[in-house]
């Protein structure tokens, strides 16, 4: 009797953790919705896209208001999605024509979803208007596909390619200041696609320059401020879509952002 209780308590806990493994792979990936307490910045329409985003004014910005992302049909059928294709961003000129969202943010969780339409499509989520990460069919190095920027190499076999949808979950937690001076990194955590790919990496600096972001041109990117931001998407003369945008604010006292969903 004590033989089968104890095999029945074993086979409950493996249960239970597959039950809850299933549950969490749930929550991250193509298609997933905003749970409770998040907002929906971008559903795939017009009217989304003019309430709750704007151009980023950076020194390289050559847009102008209202924003000239196009809204097309989402390729996978349903609905629609928009594209980064800017005209101001012709031939890689990323900062002329960024958005970013209107709302600015410390701690978070973001869940986004984007399709390359071609071979070497690039955009780039920002976070904070800060640190990118990357999005560049064909390239799997640290400046690659869902590469932290220059920080960590790309996890480029979570990419489902050109042409399919795909999915960021990132949790992120903003540097940590006393006094006016840094005292930690900013660190993030990433689902790609529904595989965890990243694991509190930290980041070192803002990468790219000033045309990059806030901090870009501040001491080579080491100087990092405490100001909040938005989170961006960048145009760089490439068809890029995005949709299903939302954002879960969250206050992540402690330096781990490998929470369970």
């Amino acid at each position: 009797m004590k033989s089968s209780i104890i095999n029945l308590s074993v086979f409950f806990l493996i249960f239970s953790g597959l039950a809850l493994s299933i549950e969490a792979s749930g929550q991250t990936g193509v298609g997933v919705k905003a749970p409770k307490g998040a907002v929906v910045y971008f559903d795939g329409t017009s009217e989304m896209l003019h309430k709750y985003w704007e151009y980023w004014e950076g020194p390289r910005f050559s847009a102008a208001m209202p924003i000239k992302w196009e809204i097309v049909a989402d390729p996978s059928g349903t609905g629609s999605a928009v594209s980064s294709d800017d005209p101001a961003g012709a031939g890689g000129k990323y900062g002329a024509a960024d958005i970013v969202t209107k709302q600015k943010f410390r701690d978070f969780r973001l869940h986004v979803e984007f399709l390359v339409s071609a071979k070497g499509g690039n955009s780039g989520v920002y976070l904070q208007n800060r640190y990118e990460m990357q999005i560049l069919d064909g390239d799997s190095t640290a400046h690659g596909m869902a590469a932290v920027i220059n920080e960590e190499a790309s996890p480029y076999s979570a990419y489902n390619g050109t042409g399919k949808w795909n999915a960021y979950d990132i949790v992120f937690r903003a540097a940590r200041f006393k006094e006016g001076k840094r005292i930690e990194n900013p660190i993030v955590t990433m689902y790609f696609n529904g595989k965890k790919v990243h694991t509190n990496k930290s980041i070192s600096q803002v990468w790219g320059g000033p045309n990059s972001g806030i901090d870009g041109g501040n001491d080579g990117g080491k100087g990092i401020t405490d100001t909040q931001g938005g989170i961006k998407l960048q145009a760089e003369g490439h068809k890029v879509l995005f949709r299903n945008i939302w954002v879960k604010e969250l206050t992540l006292k402690k330096a781990d952002t490998d929470v369970k969903f």
